[in-house]
């Protein structure tokens, strides 16, 4: 997809699709007395642009109430009179005194998503201005929002079908005033690299365990690596046995398919010598059995996805590539299948993981902590002094927070705050979960040093990231478990059901914050 910023002349603009946001501008209602009247509602929608050509073409369906103003609610006008656009699309982001920046980012890929069965081929983007009952958003982070929200909205599954259409939205255009145009340019820029590195982590976790197999994850990992300028080293089951990597080995042992260690590494300009080195560490079990603990037929099918976090890492690596933070970056991602066979790993194994600590295995199907356990350290031995993983970890992250928020956990108080400042651009939902010591009593083992499940089923995804924490020891370290919201069963407005490519933005920002301190 094109994209690109125009100076604001809305009326003359001649495209397929002019789209412009709307809010519910309507007062908050104040709570009232059991024995008071409820007043009837009355929806006051403000339309984001100031342009009198755009109020006046929309003035009298606004007018006639059929449009709330919802979040990702779409209206659609043919030949809106005084405007050159072939259709005017009003997309609705809520409530004004509610509605943010991904409240934004959900609207622009609304209006991509509205577009594409229809096919249109280009549209423009009205950026939000500041308007009577509603303060804009700043122009910076609006046109970011909107160009990733348009480029993910335009990201299809059906990569397989035969009788797949191209229903790509060709371009998109954001108008900017002419005293924005400079901030709009490079916000363009830098929205679309970070939806482009998602859209990539989606199209890996896209893939069948029949396709990407470890090996060929790495092979893309390289060829990604060389197109955007990266360092990338691809070790097989050798380089495992050269590091003592026995909890990740353990994992791989059982597949026909080599597991493949990945490393690449970002050097900003040579000025940045000092300062921290920032570690991401990814899960690659490029399909996961459960392997001899074997995981129940229905639903395996989508454990192609267990390789989200790595892909997630790769995807924030290319965009890291783009942007050029000045911080040092350092990526593991740890692949491998997960299998039963003669040679598979069994529960009361007990392996002896790089760092030294040995494991009690308990559950074959918590085979992600495994791989993590040895790449997290390795990290560490690379120079890392500051550490972020994601991992599709544990089902109890969803019992625990549904498909809403995604799991986080830290050791460190300013690391994690780092990561919340990122969370504010990123737009993603992240709920952080207790790291209590109190914890560890679950994951003791009797014959070795801990277990790689709990005793019970209480508390798994906590007890899972305190078996992680073993491996990130002091250094400054957050977890994220993103199980739930990797893979999306039902689409969105604004996106397709498949892979989100959930935590790539807020590792990406994560890793800016770092850059701006």
């Amino acid at each position: 997809m094109k994209t690109q910023v125009s100076k604001q002349n809305i009326p003359s603009v001649a495209t397929d699709l002019l789209a412009v946001f709307a809010v519910d501008g309507a007062p908050v209602k104040t709570p009232k007395l059991p024995t008071q009247k409820e007043p009837e509602a009355i929806p006051q929608i403000l339309l984001l642009s100031s342009d009198a050509a755009v109020q006046r073409a929309a003035e009298a369906v606004l007018a006639s109430g059929e449009f709330k103003a919802s979040a990702n609610e779409t209206l659609l006008l043919h030949s809106p009179l005084g405007l050159a656009a072939k259709r005017l699309l009003i997309v609705g982001l809520g409530k004004s005194a509610k509605a943010t920046i991904h409240d934004l980012r959900r609207a622009g890929g609304t209006a991509v998503r509205f577009a594409k069965p229809r096919g249109i081929k280009n549209v423009a983007f009205v950026v939000p201005t500041a308007v009577e009952g509603w303060m804009a958003l700043p122009p910076g982070p609006c046109v970011q929002a909107v160009v990733e929200g348009a480029l993910l909205g335009d990201f299809d599954s059906d990569t397989y079908r035969s009788d797949r259409k191209d229903q790509s939205v060709q371009s998109v255009t954001l108008l900017a005033t002419e005293s924005d145009l400079t901030i709009a340019e490079q916000a363009l820029r830098d929205g679309a690299i970070i939806a482009d590195a998602q859209n990539f982590a989606r199209s890996l976790v896209l893939e069948p365990g029949n396709v990407v197999t470890p090996a060929v994850l790495g092979e893309r990992a390289k060829a990604m690596a060389e197109e955007v300028g990266l360092r990338c080293e691809v070790y097989g089951a050798d380089k495992l046995h050269e590091l003592k990597m026995g909890a990740f080995w353990a994992v791989a042992q059982g597949s026909e398919q080599p597991p493949a260690l990945i490393v690449l590494t970002y050097t900003p300009d040579m000025s940045v010598k000092d300062g921290p080195v920032l570690g991401l560490v990814g899960k690659g079990i490029t399909f996961d059995t459960g392997g001899i603990s074997i995981k129940p037929a229905d639903g395996m099918e989508k454990m192609k996805y267990d390789m989200g976090g790595g892909a997630a890492m790769l995807g924030a690596m290319r965009a890291i590539a783009g942007l050029k933070p000045a911080v040092r970056v350092i990526c593991v991602v740890c692949a491998a299948e997960n299998m039963p066979s003669g040679k598979a790993y069994r529960p009361g194994d007990i392996v002896t993981a790089k760092s030294g600590k040995t494991i009690e295995v308990m559950n074959t199907d918590a085979e992600g902590r495994m791989v993590l356990a040895d790449g997290l350290n390795y990290a560490r031995e690379l120079g890392a002094t500051h550490l972020i993983d994601a991992a599709t970890l544990t089902g109890a992250v969803g019992v625990a927070l549904g498909a809403v928020n995604a799991g986080a956990f830290s050791n460190d108080d300013a690391t994690y705050e780092h990561f919340t400042r990122g969370l504010a651009v990123s737009g993603e939902r992240f709920w952080r979960l207790p790291l209590d010591d109190d914890y560890r009593e679950q994951i003791k083992s009797s014959i070795a040093d801990i277990m790689n499940t709990g005793g019970s089923r209480l508390g798994g995804a906590i007890t899972a990231a305190k078996f992680l924490q073993e491996f990130a020891e002091e250094t400054p370290w957050i977890h994220l478990d993103i199980a739930a919201v990797t893979w999306i069963d039902d689409a969105k407005p604004w996106l397709a059901k498949g892979p989100t490519g959930t935590s790539v933005r807020s590792i990406v920002e994560w890793v800016r914050t770092y850059s701006a301190s």
